[in-house]
């Protein structure tokens, strides 16, 4: 695995293009209004009688303080008390939803995003906890992933050990950036010793894995500041690390407007970031699992990805992507066997629906037969870069070069270019081209054309 990414950097120039990080295919880009809540149930029915197990997802939206950066959904306030009303929409849809489950399917895989799920206070987080319990059959035996997002600003020693004693056993740990002129332009100062006393108290606490995330191409960065940033959080030795690049689009995300675009990193100087980046991680013995993942050798990504059971969906990269994936709170997507859902994205519709006793969804998406095929392609690709094209052909019954005949000469273009081996057999992904596959995958999305790229962040 030490050869899993060869650094091309005319490629790079050629293949590196805006697209989706398929996090699921089709992408949320084509979700509509035609899925309601009685398609949710339907799905939910086959998912009872099929006793598949399931992955949570709780959405909870509060942030004390605003990243500029940001582009998840949120709600920035002081007051703390706002909880209080989303609690209880919470646990109503959680009634409403587990009505149409069985006891026997398990929760395999838990995780709370946000926003800052520990906004919620001690008692909150337990009263949340309580209740997810009551609804659904979670594990008590610590075997599942029970996850959660940790802003080391708004926790400490004592809220991990709670967190803890909840049944929580990894963290994701936002960072970002060390360097503290660039927190300043971003809004989130935040020093390596809050990051550190977390990380601590993680291993104290015996939590089974820590990932930590952060983003290349922030204001005022440079490849010599970012590569101490990746130097510091190496010594720190997270399990996993997410290297995000930062796409800025301030006409789609208000807050970032109140970034200076003219002290954003030229495009070569955010190359060089992710260049020195992956080669610290490398040297460090991190693998690279793909897009912007990597994990130490005997993390559970890359065992999966050696056996061939590494999945993604819109939790990213998992070892649960056999789950059906039930979303809770505002804005939350679902994915139950070929179903695809998403909540309200505003806090007062998704209340007020459910205090009427009402589910919210406001849009969603019914898989056709292409898109299992195409999914299942670009599944395979991203997630072991590389694709054999029998058991494709078997599963769906059809010939694999005739069905995507279209694409054919880009394929072979790619291969000349040495990103790829193609062969009447497969495709294999070489080491030049498993940091564009991305590009690879967007030739088998159907509902790709010039228009709907403009609302991703680019490749590379």
């Amino acid at each position: 695995m030490l050869d899993a990414i060869h650094w091309d950097s005319e490629m790079i120039r050629r293949y590196d293009q805006t697209g989706p990080r398929y996090t699921s295919y089709p992408t949320a880009m084509q979700l509509h209004a035609g899925v309601g809540s009685f398609d949710l149930l339907h799905a939910l029915r086959d998912s009872r009688k099929a006793q598949r197990p399931l992955s949570l997802y709780v959405h909870v939206p509060f942030c004390a303080n605003i990243c500029y950066y940001c582009a998840c959904n949120k709600v920035i306030t002081k007051d703390r008390g706002r909880a209080h009303a989303y609690l209880q929409a919470l646990e109503q849809e959680m009634t409403l939803i587990g009505r149409h489950l069985d006891e026997r399917q398990t929760v395999e895989q838990l995780h709370l995003g946000g926003g800052t799920p520990t906004f919620l206070s001690h008692d909150e987080l337990r009263q949340l906890m309580s209740q997810l319990h009551q609804h659904f059959n979670l594990l008590d035996d610590d075997s599942g992933d029970y996850s959660i997002e940790i802003d080391p600003r708004e926790a400490d020693w004592s809220t991990m050990g709670l967190l803890r004693e909840l049944g929580f056993n990894r963290v994701s740990i936002g960072v970002q950036d060390l360097d503290p002129a660039v927190q300043r332009a971003i809004n989130r100062l935040q020093s390596l010793e809050e990051t550190c006393s977390i990380v601590e108290a993680a291993r104290t606490l015996q939590f089974r894995s820590v990932n930590i995330d952060l983003i290349y191409g922030l204001p005022l960065q440079t490849p010599e500041r970012f590569a101490r940033t990746v130097d510091a959080v190496i010594d720190l030795q997270p399990d996993r690390l997410s290297l995000f690049n930062y796409a800025h689009l301030p006409e789609r995300f208000m807050p970032q407007r109140r970034i200076d675009s003219s002290e954003l990193p030229s495009a070569a100087n955010k190359l060089a970031m992710l260049h020195n980046s992956i080669e610290q991680l490398s040297s460090a013995g991190y693998r690279y699992i793909g897009l912007d993942h990597f994990a130490l050798p005997d993390d559970e990504l890359a065992s999966a990805q050696e056996d061939g059971s590494l999945q993604r969906n819109f939790q990213g990269y998992t070892t649960h992507g056999h789950c059906d994936l039930i979303g809770l709170g505002v804005s939350a997507i679902s994915q139950v066997g070929d179903l695809y859902c998403q909540n309200s994205s505003e806090l007062s519709d998704y209340q007020q629906n459910l205090s009427s006793g009402q589910l919210t969804i406001q849009r969603g998406l019914q898989c056709n037969a292409d898109d299992r095929i195409r999914r299942a392609v670009i599944q395979q690709l991203i997630c072991h870069f590389q694709l054999d094209f029998a058991p494709i052909e078997q599963a769906f019954g059809i010939n694999f070069r005739d069905y995507f005949s279209d694409i054919w000469p880009q394929l072979r273009q790619m291969a000349e270019d040495g990103l790829l081996v193609l062969s009447d057999r497969g495709i294999d992904v070489r080491p030049s081209g498993r940091l564009l596959v991305r590009s690879l995958c967007m030739l088998f999305d159907h509902y790709l054309d010039d228009r709907s790229r403009q609302g991703f962040s680019r490749v590379i």
